[in-house]
């Protein structure tokens, strides 16, 4: 369990469970991600051990509640030394607390113990604001697949970063 204070919140960041995969669908579909679905995520969580899932919660008044909505969430896998961020998503609301970034650090911090030498990702090529994140946590853009996404359709540019041990 990670704990972090953001400019305006508190929140807390734990594994994810199957007990968490309502909101984690709710938020993708919120979000327009690519669809997993439930049945992705949940074998995912249990056929996968070289995966990295992970949920924040805000605070609910002085304590942590696990029973608290999720407001993002991080889905990532280590396929031989490769971290291949998956997906990515913050409640539309909570965006701009620090919740992004915080996945992401962990999520990084895992594969790197792992035995992570490189993390890549697509993104949106119309998705700024995520650009944004992942560059300021070093990633550059390294490539384009056309038409990757759909509903809308839409370009993927492909991001990755240089881990360090």
């Amino acid at each position: 369990m990670f704990s972090s204070t953001t400019r305006r919140q508190e929140f807390i960041i734990t594994r994810m469970t199957e007990h968490d995969l309502v909101d984690v669908v709710e938020l993708e579909e919120t979000c327009h991600l690519s669809r997993w679905g439930w049945e992705a995520y949940y074998g995912e969580l249990k056929e996968n051990k070289r995966s990295v899932m992970m949920v924040a919660r805000g605070q609910t008044g002085d304590e942590f509640s696990l029973d608290r909505k999720i407001e993002g969430f991080i889905a990532a896998r280590l396929i031989s030394d490769e971290l291949h961020i998956n997906n990515v998503a913050v409640r539309q609301e909570s965006r701009r607390l620090g919740i992004g970034r915080k996945l992401l650090d962990i999520a990084l911090h895992q594969g790197v113990l792992m035995g992570a030498k490189i993390a890549f990702l697509e993104v949106r090529a119309g998705n700024a604001p995520a650009q944004t994140l992942y560059t300021r946590c070093g990633f550059r853009i390294v490539g384009r697949r056309q038409e990757y996404y759909t509903q809308p359709l839409e370009d993927a540019l492909v991001m990755s970063l240089a881990m360090r041990s």
